[in-house]
């Protein structure tokens, strides 16, 4: 019996699934919609979608909250190692790599028959050298093309991954500082907050600038991966032109400019460095206004300044701040500064603890949980910081 395959290089659409934290799912499927996908699954730990060449080299240059696209290859069931040898060894991988690709196959088995990995990632190995003899491990210079093969109640899924480094490491975060909110996280943070894009994002407690970045790259409709390769570009079905032709079109959407006040503090010099040098490398420095403030500095300069906005942060839980009285004494300040607002401004903040972030006092939600490496980050947010009505759920997402 042949496999079946998922998707081959010669037809038009590919079965394609973004990988991304667990709790992201339903934000990721938004804003796969957004790029022109039509009927995402929302799925646990990821969406499913179909797609050309084009829709793939997109979803990996424009999403800002996928980990990895994988191409599913083949789909079948394997009872055993024998069905997996001989349902495996029916896949064209010349369709897929270039000879000499330096490669890596992961398996992950679950509820099934075939319960060692390690054994069928070898199976699956050797099948690729004796088709094109590709290498299993990678040269210093050049990372390998990781193929993934998922078993579980007996049937077996095997994919390509596409992306390559994950997503979320844009690029430009070289100083990363001490307990840094992926930039993913603050992608997803940023949209759920009800910022609309147009009014003025505070980040306070800014830290190495991470969600400062992502704002000012979504409100310029700047593309995520726009400093960045991809595994894809190693792989045979890859085009050069029409690549370069969806990174040009991407930046022909994006703005030149901002048209609102996007602005980040930390009390910390080296913070505010750290955070001037990612901005610059990610060409949005000149969009942002950053300074040394303490947290109540920074909020007793708001209402003078602007009427409503949306601060967003990534207060300390734990890591940058050892003493718990510290922690507790941190969280009351944020509420107690966010109170003094007026009226129109909101407040979105990550927290690991929810009991620290009702610290604040304030009239919170949660927008998503998400797990991030086992560490479980609730995305709080309030419809009014200031004094306004409270209860109010905000807009989903942002541009």
């Amino acid at each position: 019996m042949m496999p079946t395959p998922a998707s081959t290089p010669d037809t038009d659409k590919f079965d394609l699934f973004a990988v991304c934290l667990p709790g992201l799912e339903p934000w990721l499927a938004e804003e796969l919609q957004a790029l022109g996908v039509d009927d995402p699954e929302t799925l646990q730990g990821g969406v499913g979608f179909r797609g050309d060449l084009t829709t793939l080299y997109r979803t990996n240059l424009e999403t800002g909250l996928a980990a990895h696209v994988l191409i599913r290859v083949s789909e079948f069931g394997a009872r055993s190692l024998a069905d997996l040898d001989h349902r495996g060894s029916r896949i064209d991988w010349k369709d897929w790599l270039t000879p000499g690709t330096p490669v890596v196959v992961k398996a992950n088995c679950r509820r099934s028959r075939i319960y060692h990995s390690g054994a069928a990632a070898q199976r699956i190995e050797r099948h690729i050298r004796e088709h094109l003899g590709a290498a299993t491990e990678s040269p210093d210079a050049t990372q390998p093309i990781i193929i993934r093969v998922r078993i579980q109640d007996n049937r077996c899924t095997i994919s390509l991954d596409s992306s390559g480094e994950p997503l979320h490491r844009r690029g430009w975060r070289l100083n990363p500082g001490q307990a840094p909110l992926r930039e993913d996280l603050a992608h997803a943070l940023v949209r759920v907050s009800g910022w609309d894009g147009r009014s003025t994002l505070v980040d306070p407690m800014m830290g190495s600038g991470t969600i400062l970045i992502e704002a000012a790259g979504m409100a310029r409709q700047l593309a995520p991966g726009r400093n960045r390769r991809f595994a894809i570009e190693q792989l045979a079905l890859h085009d050069k032109d029409l690549l370069d032709n969806t990174k040009r079109r991407a930046d022909e959407r994006a703005l030149p400019n901002l048209h609102c006040q996007i602005l980040g503090s930390d009390r910390n010099a080296k913070a505010v460095a750290s955070a001037t040098e990612n901005a610059e490398r990610a060409g949005v420095l000149p969009d942002l206004e950053l300074r040394e403030a303490t947290l109540t500095e920074t909020f007793e300069s708001l209402p003078d300044r602007y009427d409503q906005g949306t601060v967003v942060t990534n207060p300390p839980y734990g890591k940058r701040l050892d003493d718990a009285s510290a922690l507790a004494s941190l969280y009351r300040a944020l509420g107690d500064a966010a109170r003094r607002l007026p009226a129109g401004w909101r407040l979105a903040f990550a927290a690991a603890d929810r009991r620290l972030a009702h610290r604040t006092k304030l009239e919170l939600e949660t927008a998503f949980l998400a797990d991030s490496g086992g560490l479980k980050i609730h995305a709080m947010r309030t419809s009014a910081a200031g004094r306004s009505t409270p209860g109010t759920e905000p807009p989903s997402s942002a541009p």
